[in-house]
């Protein structure tokens, strides 16, 4: 049975008597922006940049200081700090070797998906965050079920735990558009990896 993430969401914060260290993995700024803007009134925010499907150098440079900008510029209630992830391109390629030729959205992404969400999980054992969780789901690109099936079943592995969401839902989607505009953010028109760009 399909659960409604961000309803599940919205409930578990209505109902913090405190404020939480929550560890987001972000894929972009843009994707970033409604996230930040939205969670930063309840939880105290460590974004993880980890993206080794990027396998442009250049392109992954941009997009981390694009990221870095939007952190130092959102006005937001709680500090929002920015942890870098190692980047290694080869990592991702040697997780989708023989899934070269497989449509977007198909198990290259899934495999992508679980290859950063683990990042994020080790991150937030690391850190001793309160939860984790991902941008990725704000795209309307994006399985949201499958990303939120793959971060509770890491969760799971790792002794933490996952905030399953759905970005889109609540004009999410709209408002990282706008949020996108007002901070003249670089928006990509391709996920990252080399076989996206390709399509």
């Amino acid at each position: 049975m399909k659960t409604n993430a961000q309803k599940n969401m919205d409930s578990l914060i209505e109902n913090l008597d405190t404020v939480p260290v929550l560890l987001i993995h972000a894929c972009c700024a843009p994707c970033s922006s409604y996230v930040i803007e939205y969670l930063s009134e309840f939880f105290h925010i460590n974004i993880l940049y980890y993206n080794p499907n990027i396998t442009n150098p250049e392109e992954y440079e941009y997009r981390l200081s694009e990221e870095e900008r939007l952190i130092n510029e959102l006005p937001v209630k709680y500090p929002v700090k920015l942890i870098k992830g190692d980047y290694n391109p080869e990592k991702y390629l040697e997780a989708v070797k023989g899934l070269e030729n497989e449509k977007e959205g198909g198990k290259r992404c899934e495999v992508c998906f679980e290859l950063r969400l683990r990042e994020a999980a080790e991150k937030c054992k690391e850190i001793g965050a309160d939860y984790f969780l991902t941008t990725l789901t704000i795209s309307p690109l994006k399985n949201a079920e499958k990303i939120n099936e793959i971060g509770e079943r890491l969760a799971e592995e790792y002794g933490v735990k996952y905030l399953p969401s759905d970005f889109k839902k609540k004009n999410g989607y709209k408002r990282s558009i706008e949020l996108s505009r007002e901070y003249d953010l670089y928006r990509q028109n391709y996920c990252g990896c080399v076989f996206s760009r390709n399509n």
